[in-house]
Formats: structure tokens, sequence, C-alpha cells
């Protein structure tokens, strides 16, 4: 099915879902229908976001949500941290932000889905030619900040991979995060 025809399929299916859904993703293989993230995942995102706050310059803007679409790929991600220029906010639109404007992308691994986030999302962003991409799982209490986003032999991949723990200052482009304050999620009750 051509992209096109999927985000058409995924916008109906959209108007037919429970109100605690989250929205969609679109990606290789399918549309993903998404429920809201738990309260640990979403505690991390805005921990991320403040210290991104304090730091980027007033031209940008660190947002928890938004989509970034590349139909050119026929792919539609929802990153759970994003930082785009302010001005992307002033466009008269309600499509999607295009990767051009992304600088960069965080995702938390969902305790169940981390192939989703660990393969798929590295390929899809790289290939979206986003810059930076930082991945933080609090299932292991590690972080991965890929750049260098460009071409080869097996497909579009981040050429620079940086990994961290929880507790370590983590360099992601030129903004340094503490993850001192991040915590793994909790165990199963």
């Amino acid at each position: 099915m051509d992209y096109a025809r999927m985000r058409a399929v995924a916008e109906e299916l959209s108007k037919h879902t429970p109100d605690y859904f989250r929205g969609y993703e679109i990606r290789i293989d399918g549309i993903i229908m998404m429920v809201p993230p738990s309260r640990p995942h979403e505690r991390t995102a805005l921990r991320i976001r403040q210290q991104l706050d304090h730091q980027l310059p007033a031209q940008l803007v660190a947002h928890t949500g938004g989509e970034v679409e590349d139909a050119s790929i026929g792919r539609l991600r929802r990153p759970d941290v994003i930082v785009v220029p302010d001005a992307a906010f002033e466009e008269d639109t309600m499509e999607p932000f295009h990767p051009e404007d992304v600088v960069l992308v965080v995702e938390i691994v969902s305790p169940s889905n981390d192939t989703s986030d660990y393969v798929e999302k590295v390929r899809d962003y790289a290939a979206m030619g986003i810059g930076l991409y930082l991945l933080v799982d609090p299932r292991k209490g590690t972080l991965t900040v890929f750049t260098d986003p460009g071409g080869s032999p097996d497909g579009p991949r981040y050429h620079g991979q940086h990994d961290y723990a929880f507790g370590d200052d983590v360099a992601v482009g030129p903004w340094t995060l503490s993850t001192s304050g991040l915590r793994p999620y909790p165990a199963a009750r």
C-alpha cells in the first residue's frame, strides 16, 4: 500500500478508536496505534525537556509531543521529545513537523517494546536526516546518542554512537544533560 493511502487509513482508524489512544505511527510494515505512555515514561521525557529548555537558544524549543513525517520515505513518527525552531510553531498548518526542521528527537523505550526504538527508529530517523537521536532506556538505565546520519551499503544509518549510563553527564550535540535524576522503571508488582 502506498504511503498516502496508509496515512488515510490511519486517519480513518483514529476516528474509531477509544479516547485513550494517543495516535498512530506509520512505519515500514504498517500502522501502529499508540496508547498513552506510563507515568515513569512521561517523567523521564519531562526531565529531559526541562534540561533542554534551560540550554536551548531562544530560537529553538523542546516539545513533548508532535509528529515528524517524511512522506518521501513513507514514515510518520511521534517522538517523546523533539527540538525544533520556535518559528515552526508559527506556520499556518495542521501538518506534522518536517524532518528538516527537527534538530533532535528523543525516544524513551517502553517497558515492552524495545525493537521499535533500537532498530526501526534508528533506521527511520537516520533516513529522515535527523542529526541527533537520543535513546533513553529506563529498563536498563542506559542512554545512547546517535549522530551523523548518512548512507551505508545497508541503507541509511547513524555513523556515530555514544553510550552512557544513568548518572552520567550526556553530551547531545551542543547540550549536556545530567542524568542523575533519571530513574529506571519500577519493578513489576
